[in-house]
């Protein structure tokens, strides 16, 4: 179980559902916009070779199942009317499954799988700027409808499922709220959608010419909703209750709504396992920019007929290096020690160690999938306490890379920056973020349920729970800000000290952003 921080109980509340890459949260979002007692399950995560990435559709359901039904037992025993269920999901992991059964056909195809990335790589150069302008993506390394067009010319029972007309396809929100309703609805929302590369931007409808060429039956596509839609109500046989499913979001963009990105230059940040920043574009969409890699235009929520659009940029080593260094080589007991022992680093800026945490490759400013870590300018005179810094310092400027390129691609500074998942909770990152971006950071008091949180406030306005987002997001006990403490000249220079890094480290050129 976990519990979240949570004020005084109210008479009403949304039942919000969080599932995401390896667990599941469910809690009921009070009146005063907090999370009360949120109960999460894990969900393991298959990898049955180097490219693929699974994960079984029925635990996926089954899981937040449970989460949803012990949310809704202490709705009932302390006496709070659940008013509908908004659902916050991970994006582009998709499935199919057999509608008279209710059960899945395969396992599902996670967004981190890479399997089809050869064939798509392929498509770029016909492909890559025709979608970058339509979609504000560009064709990708995984697609969910390739895959699935794969399965149906391989597997015979996919085949005739579609032939029968039995046969369902969908994202993790698709999926789920198919189950909620009593297979009554078909749908997912914009915010899934385009993660999948195949959502037009301004027209809200399906990409039908690219997923067509991708051999994807058109009939097999899932209606699209406004992401604070009324999908339908939950099958009482199913929850206990019979409520409107109010609201459907992607998790990240539930993320950027619950840490106030509402208003273009506003931004978040996400620190877990990688890094997520993500800011506001207002109702325009800002398309991605030639010489700035790994920025993606999207969606970032449509309230009824009105898409607030939202740029996007990842890194994926950012807790992961915390864990090789502590879990793998072991040379820090926990992240808590290291951040501890940067902190007792004498301040080197021109000399010392340096750390380029790629384990994963490099997506901006430079798109190099291949590009591997590095640890540079180790001397005798090396200590522990330097190389933890060393770490920090590159985590940093990692992340300080991604915020300089969705601002880059707006056109304008980020007017704010807010932080939340669990390595944001490390002092001494948080404050040499600061100082890289020259913003203030602010970390919000209640970040494990980000998500959760945003989707709820979308549905709540939608039901008039709230006045507008807001009026609920503002009402939010505010985090702890870490103000810039580097002078301009300083940041320059330890911004350059890094740029030569990459330079020197990603002087091969690889194929076009995926």
């Amino acid at each position: 179980m976990q519990t979240s921080p949570h004020r005084a109980r109210t008479g009403r509340a949304v039942l919000a559902l969080d599932e995401g890459t390896t667990g599941t949260r469910a809690g009921l979002v009070l009146e005063d916009g907090s999370a009360h007692e949120v109960r999460y399950r894990a969900i393991e995560v298959g990898h049955p070779d180097d490219l693929c990435v699974e994960q079984d559709p029925v635990e996926i359901w089954t899981a937040t199942l449970d989460v949803a039904r012990e949310a809704v037992a202490l709705a009932r025993r302390d006496g709070i009317t659940v008013t509908a269920v908004a659902l916050s999901t991970q994006r582009a992991t998709a499935m199919l499954w057999d509608s008279a059964t209710g059960l899945p056909l395969l396992p599902a195809v996670v967004w981190q799988d890479r399997r089809h990335a050869t064939e798509l790589a392929g498509l770029q150069a016909r492909w890559d700027s025709v979608l970058t302008v339509r979609q504000g993506r560009p064709v990708g390394s995984r697609s969910p409808f390739l895959w699935a067009a794969r399965q149906l010319a391989r597997h015979p029972g996919v085949a005739a499922a579609h032939r029968a007309g039995r046969l369902r396809f969908g994202t993790v929100d698709t999926w789920l709220m198919w189950h909620l309703t009593g297979g009554a609805v078909h749908a997912t929302t914009p915010t899934n959608a385009a993660s999948t590369g195949g959502y037009l931007l301004t027209a809200h409808a399906w990409d039908e010419e690219w997923i067509d060429a991708l051999g994807f039956p058109l009939d097999l596509l899932p209606d699209l909703l406004a992401d604070d839609a009324v999908f339908g109500e939950t099958d009482t046989s199913v929850l206990g209750v019979r409520v409107p499913v109010a609201a459907s979001m992607g998790d990240q963009h539930a993320a950027l709504v619950a840490l106030g990105g509402l208003a273009t230059g506003q931004a978040m940040g996400m620190f877990g396992t990688g890094a997520f920043v993500d800011a506001a574009t207002g109702t325009a969409p800002a398309l991605p920019r030639p010489g700035i890699a790994g920025v993606v235009a999207q969606p970032g929520r449509r309230q009824g007929d009105t898409t607030h659009y939202s740029l996007e940029a990842y890194t994926s080593t950012v807790g992961s290096a915390l864990r090789w260094l502590c879990e793998d080589l072991r040379l820090f007991d926990s992240p808590r020690e290291l951040g501890e022992a940067a902190g007792r680093a004498t301040a080197r800026p021109d000399a010392g160690p340096r750390f380029l945490p790629a384990f994963a490759g490099v997506r901006t400013p430079l798109w190099r999938p291949g590009a591997t870590a590095a640890l540079t300018g180790l001397t005798l005179a090396t200590t522990r306490d330097d190389l933890a810094r060393a770490v920090l310092d590159g985590i940093a400027h990692s992340v300080c890379d991604l915020v300089d390129g969705v601002a880059g691609t707006l056109g304008a500074p980020l007017s704010r920056l807010r932080v939340g998942g669990g390595v944001s909770g490390s002092d001494p990152l948080m404050q040499t973020q600061a100082d890289l971006t020259g913003l203030a950071v602010e970390r919000v008091a209640d970040s494990a349920t980000a998500s959760l949180r945003g989707t709820a406030y979308l549905a709540g306005v939608a039901q008039g729970l709230w006045t507008s987002l807001e009026e609920v997001v503002e009402a939010q006990p505010r985090g702890r800000t870490f103000e810039p403490a580097l002078d301009t000249a300083g940041r320059a220079a330890r911004r350059a000290d890094w740029r030569a890094l990459l330079d020197h480290h990603l002087d091969t050129p690889e194929p076009t952003p995926h």
